[in-house]
């Protein structure tokens, strides 16, 4: 098949309603939603019946390795409406010499910078922009620390929509211009992503835009749901003992957690669920102090700060889902410095050649100091998120030079 089938063929939508993650309330389906009534973030929920008496795990394995060979899995209805940029099952890549030098079994990463835009985020915003276009969304606005913005810039464009985005001023350069490059309005604001939230949500009204925030519609978990679905397929449905996910707003980790419980529905996969580790920066770590505090919803984090801006998220609408999701699965949430990313990131770049982003090299050093700490075991088979090309983010100088009009000392070299 080429990858025009999956996003052309007519197939069953299982679609039932919405519900909210708190309340439990449900909405009807095929309405433009943002939060619940109770303001709360809302679920998708499916007729997993009858999806598991029609579909099996035979019928995907025909399927192009892309994002919408799990069609039955995600709510959009009419094939027209199915956007894409050309979205790959993503690479688990092994990290061979490193486990060696800890000692441990296996452990792998799920290479999520292969996508459109480069990073994660085009899972969910292809998702949430393909539902806005179904249900007839026009203008689209969303506050990012980067590459969730350049997603819903891209997807909004292909869509034929207005996209507005939002970003702290210290964003990325590289973030900034792409999400310009790729056709959406985007301005810098003097503060935190939580600022710039407050600013879409202020503009709803004057601008007349759909916000598109973290959470804040129903699509984007479904999107990421999908990093989940793969992963299951790629480990021959047994999943993986661990899994570190970093956590800004974690619609990833909650997502995952969702497909993992879709799949054991159907009777894919059994009731064992990888421990799921919420990864945040020291600088930023609400998530963190919530989980050792035991509590259900997280504290605005104070001056938040790290090098790692996509997970620089002071205050997650989804805080008790990640808590929830983490605790559920006997996982936990932990922290790491600036100083420790930068290495993580160095020591996977020199030992193995992948290039990570400063939120995927997290996830490293996160594994290395759980390790340390009896956390998790070497036996274990664990899998890091690399959320981002390490491309998109500045690299270290190199500046040694050579003189070709000079005799060069090999030697030397």
């Amino acid at each position: 098949m080429s990858l025009l089938d999956n996003t052309t063929r007519a197939v069953k939508t299982y679609v039932t309603h919405l519900e909210c993650s708190a309340t439990g309330e449900t909405l009807p389906a095929d309405t433009l939603q943002g939060l619940s009534p109770a303001g709360n973030p809302l679920l998708v929920r499916y007729d997993l019946g009858a999806m598991k008496r029609e579909l099996s795990k035979a019928m995907l394995a025909g399927r192009t390795p892309d994002l919408w060979r799990y069609a039955e899995f995600l709510p959009v209805r009419r094939p027209e409406n199915r956007l894409t940029l050309g979205e790959v099952m993503t690479p688990v890549v092994t990290l061979p010499r490193i486990a060696k030098d800890l000692g441990a079994a296996a452990v792998y990463v799920k290479d999520e910078g292969r996508l459109p835009t480069g990073s994660f985020k085009a899972r969910g915003l292809c998702l949430a922009v393909s539902m806005a276009k179904e249900l007839g969304v026009k203008r689209m606005a969303m506050p990012t620390n980067g590459n969730a913005g350049a997603a819903m810039a891209a997807y909004g464009t292909r869509a034929g929509m207005e996209s507005y985005v939002f970003c702290p001023d210290d964003t990325p350069e590289v973030n900034v211009r792409e999400i310009a490059l790729q056709g959406a309005k985007v301005y810098r604001v003097n503060g935190l992503i939580n600022d710039c939230g407050r600013i879409v949500g202020e503009g709803k009204g004057p601008m007349g835009w759909f916000d598109c925030s973290t959470l804040k519609e129903p699509y984007r978990i479904e999107g990421k749901k999908t990093m989940g679905l793969e992963l299951a397929e790629q480990f021959g449905w047994e999943l993986p003992d661990v899994i570190f996910y970093p956590t800004g707003g974690g619609t990833g980790l909650i997502g995952m957690v969702k497909a993992f419980d879709e799949l054991e529905a159907l009777g894919w996969i059994g009731s064992k669920r990888p421990r799921m580790v919420a990864v945040q920066a020291a600088g930023c770590a609400p998530i963190v102090k919530a989980f050792e505090e035991n509590k259900t919803h997280a504290e605005l984090w104070p001056n938040a700060h790290t090098i790692a801006s996509g997970i620089r998220v002071p205050v997650a609408i989804g805080d008790f889902l990640i808590l929830e999701g983490v605790r559920r699965t006997g996982g936990f949430a932990i922290a790491v410095p600036d100083a420790s990313i930068e290495a993580a990131g160095k020591e996977v770049a020199t030992r193995e050649g992948l290039l990570l982003c400063p939120e995927g090299a997290a996830t490293y050093a996160a594994y290395k100091l759980s390790l340390a700490q009896g956390r998790v075991r070497k036996e274990d088979r664990v899998v890091l998120y690399n959320c981002a090309s390490g491309l998109k983010y500045p690299l270290p100088t190199a500046e040694q030079r050579l003189d070709r009009h000079q005799p060069i000392d090999y030697a030397a070299l």
